[in-house]
């Protein structure tokens, strides 16, 4: 009886366990990083250590899922030290900035201006300008309320009180594109027009209420917009405010400004003399750059001066390549570098790779677009040698892993 009464009491524990069935359980495996930077052999030397530490980082789930494009290159040795899919072209989100603006540094040189120019015609007849204010647009992006001023009182100091004729914006400096190529229609993009002030479109709105409010009435209330500086009547000139390259540059790559990098790729496509510069006109340089650092440009796909297209496609090989050639002309390295972001310490890296050997090290361009996470730059290695590195991660579904996954190269790159 003891016995039958055993197994019904077994018999009810299990039917109990077989009867809670449980909901049935999603496994996903998220494009997070899970590999981290281990010891290796500690016999092995310089450039080998760092080899085998970047081929752990190749076994990370993520580089299963997704694209990698991946060159490291000793400056000091000359040499490769690491590649995987360097010649695949992908998009390059911001570090597309680094195309710009070493294309900008090699063809404009350091003391190149961005300038905003006020002209007038007719004459000046008691007090009262017979004649139209042309503002000249140069595509300023540092233009300010300082600069605005600037034009007014320079207005006052002709004793002009009163304004009977036109206030014309001239936007001759580029044509009238005012989306990049490959564009989305729906994001908050930067406006590519000649005239801003404070980075927005509001040059000529702002232009009238700082003459009206400096005491200068305008007769007329029509503004005109043209697209080729009059050549029918002689421009008399009133004022020129101006931004240095170097200037622009620093907020470009420090904190990925849009905007920036799209005016300086309009000055590229200007500076020859070019009216209505177009996009294309500065393609033309970057090609002419691409073929001296011995690359083939019909390899890539340069649709805008940021990154923000869609259509820019480059390999981790062509920014590596680039990066190089900025290091040996120290015109263009004395201008990029201090210009990157400082990982731990600065730009769009202050919060990144605070450890001790990348902190105030590596100094390189971000990139981020959905489904694009991008670096590249340059650090110290342990031993002095100075890198150049470029690193592409496409198809990542949360992009906080490719950052993840870039700061473990880095340190890689970095420590003993």
């Amino acid at each position: 009886m003891k016995k039958i009464l055993l197994i019904i009491a077994i018999l009810s524990l299990t039917a109990g366990s077989w009867g809670q069935i449980s909901a049935p359980v999603e496994y996903t495996i998220a494009d997070t990083v899970i590999v981290d930077t281990v010891a290796i052999d500690s016999t092995l030397k310089w450039p080998e250590n760092v080899q085998a530490r970047l081929d752990h980082l190749m076994n990370e789930p993520l580089l299963k899922k997704t694209q990698l494009g991946l060159m490291i290159y000793d400056l000091t040795a000359d040499s490769v030290i690491y590649c995987q899919g360097e010649k695949q072209t992908l998009r390059p989100a911001s570090t597309m900035k680094l195309v710009t603006a070493i294309t900008a540094i090699d063809k404009l040189g350091g003391g190149y201006q961005f300038r905003t120019q006020l002209y007038y015609t007719g004459t000046i007849d008691h007090n009262i300008l017979r004649g139209d204010l042309y503002c000249v647009g140069g595509m300023d992006p540092r233009f300010n309320n300082d600069d605005m001023r600037a034009f007014v009182e320079s207005v006052q100091k002709m004793g002009i009180d009163t304004i009977c004729g036109r206030l014309i914006a001239d936007t001759s400096m580029k044509d009238d594109t005012r989306l990049g190529e490959g564009w989305c229609w729906d994001d908050d993009n930067p406006s590519l027009t000649p005239l801003l002030i404070g980075k927005k479109d509001l040059f000529m709105e702002r232009f009238r209420q700082e003459l009206r409010d400096g005491g200068i009435t305008v007769v007329d209330n029509e503004e005109a917009i043209v697209n080729n500086k009059t050549k029918n009547r002689p421009l008399i000139h009133l004022c020129s405010r101006f931004h240095s390259l170097d200037q622009v540059l620093m907020r470009m790559l420090k904190e990925s400004d849009n905007l920036y990098a799209e005016s300086v790729l309009y000055q590229i496509a200007a500076s020859g003399g070019v009216k209505n510069a177009t996009a294309t006109h500065t393609r033309q340089w970057i090609n002419k750059l691409i073929t001296r650092i011995g690359l083939n440009p019909g390899d890539y796909k340069f649709a805008d001066g940021s990154g923000l297209s869609l259509y820019n496609y480059v390999s981790a090989e062509l920014l590596v390549s680039l990066l190089r050639f900025a290091y040996h002309n120290q015109n263009v390295y004395g201008m990029l570098y201090p210009a990157l972001p400082i990982a731990g310490v600065d730009g769009t890296l202050e919060k990144r790779m605070k450890g001790a050997f990348t902190n105030g090290n590596v100094r390189a361009k971000t990139g981020t677009l959905t489904g694009i996470s991008s670096l590249a730059g340059y650090c110290t290695a342990a031993n002095g040698h100075r890198l150049a590195f470029a690193i592409i991660n496409q198809g990542v579904l949360r992009n906080a892993s490719g950052r993840t996954f870039q700061d473990k190269v880095c340190t890689a790159l970095c420590e003993p």
